[in-house]
């Protein structure tokens, strides 16, 4: 049971206090929450909360970063999980969005990655303005609902050294590093079992269909194909699931938003295969300059996490400056991938202001023109916010 509040405000019966740059957003301090640090709250493997600790068992900083300026436009947070929860707080979808409208976040895009963060994204969607749901069954979990005998792991990532690593941000995970998290992964059985509702992979994907043909859905993802996390026998049963997931965007006339985890041939093999949706969107873009090329040619677009800050993401500053500027986006995957300086921190919409503002340091552009452009760039790909 996802447990993050939709609509249920801190500030219900109070006035919410004005935002204070430069300081942790009132709606993520710990004095505002019944969250107790201590041993006792569940995180990380089995949770809904990201771990507290990182690979190595260090303790995090779980402090959420401060409030930046506001941006001279607004911008959109392209892919984010506001059912994941991280540090020692519960933020709803409501103040989550109040937060992020401080920092010129004016739209989100809430991902699924399962049939029950699917239908919390349609929920949230349907009733918090600025929100808009993607659907769908991450790569990782399409082998465990198959009965395949091999147990994906949906996973936010450790960053590679070459920054090119792509996450998926939401599921149960444990701190895999910095920036990462091992996903608990679910038994496999049968065809037709899985943890939550006993579906089996064709009977989930019957879901997500129906789903993506709600109001307010305007994509269905994550989807796509995983190398890292799902050994070779359940790469037939991701492509199978991938497949249907492209059918479904198509059907429902709705963007696509594609996991891409060190499988760059096989997406790309996929997509030219069963002819890719008008919209799609590389999530958490990890390619090189190639990849970028090839997307710009067939007009996919790229979405840019806060990897493209960090110190040792070369390649990838270099592919964002190759991407079409009309088919760059940006976003969090919150709660995971914080962007510098702030790297291993919890991650939250609002934080994608920081990594505009890297994105426009990386190409030495005006910051502005920048905004308008990834606003722009998603009403084209998602409609109107």
């Amino acid at each position: 049971m996802i447990e993050t509040p939709v609509s249920e405000s801190v500030w219900d019966h109070a006035a919410r206090p004005e935002p204070v740059a430069g300081q942790t957003p009132e709606a993520y301090t710990v004095e505002r929450y019944a969250v107790a640090d201590s041993g006792d709250v569940p995180n990380g493997e089995g949770t809904e909360r990201r771990a507290h600790t990182d690979a190595q068992g260090r303790r995090r900083n779980l402090t959420f970063p401060a409030l930046p300026e506001p941006l001279p436009h607004p911008v959109v947070d392209n892919h984010t999980h506001l059912d994941m929860q991280d540090g020692l707080v519960r933020v709803s979808v409501v103040d989550a969005m109040a937060t992020a409208r401080d920092a010129s976040v004016c739209g989100v895009v809430q991902a699924g990655c399962d049939v029950e963060s699917s239908r919390f994204a349609v929920a949230a969607a349907q009733t918090v303005p600025g929100v808009l749901a993607a659907v769908a069954l991450h790569p990782n979990e399409a082998p465990a609902l198959a009965g395949s005998g091999v147990s994906g792991d949906r996973d936010a990532p450790a960053p590679a050294g070459d920054g090119s690593a792509n996450g998926s941000g939401a599921g149960r995970f444990e701190s895999d590093g910095p920036e990462g998290v091992s996903a608990a992964g679910r038994s496999t059985g049968t065809r037709g079992a899985d943890s939550v509702g006993g579906r089996s992979l064709d009977e989930a994907l019957a879901v997500i269909d129906e789903l993506a043909g709600q109001r307010r859905v305007r994509c269905v993802g994550e989807t796509g194909m995983d190398r890292v996390h799902t050994p070779e026998p359940g790469l037939a049963v991701q492509e199978e699931s991938f497949r249907a997931h492209i059918e479904i965007a198509k059907r429902h006339g709705v963007a696509m938003q594609i996991h891409d985890r060190e499988a760059h041939e096989d997406v790309v093999r996929i997509l030219r295969d069963a002819g890719a949706p008008e919209r799609t969107v590389f999530h958490c873009f990890s390619g090189d300059s190639e990849l970028a090329r090839l997307c710009n040619e067939n007009g996919w677009y790229m979405s840019v996490a806060g990897t493209v800050t960090f110190k040792n993401a070369a390649p990838l500053k270099a592919a964002l400056r190759e991407a079409d500027p009309g088919l760059v986006l940006c976003e969090t995957d919150a709660p995971f991938l914080t962007p510098h300086p702030f790297r291993g921190r919890p991650n939250a919409p609002y934080m994608v202001n920081y990594t505009v503002r890297g994105m426009a340091e990386i190409l030495d552009t005006d910051l502005e023109e920048l905004c308008r452009r990834i606003w722009e760039n998603s009403e084209r790909v998602y409609g109107q916010f």
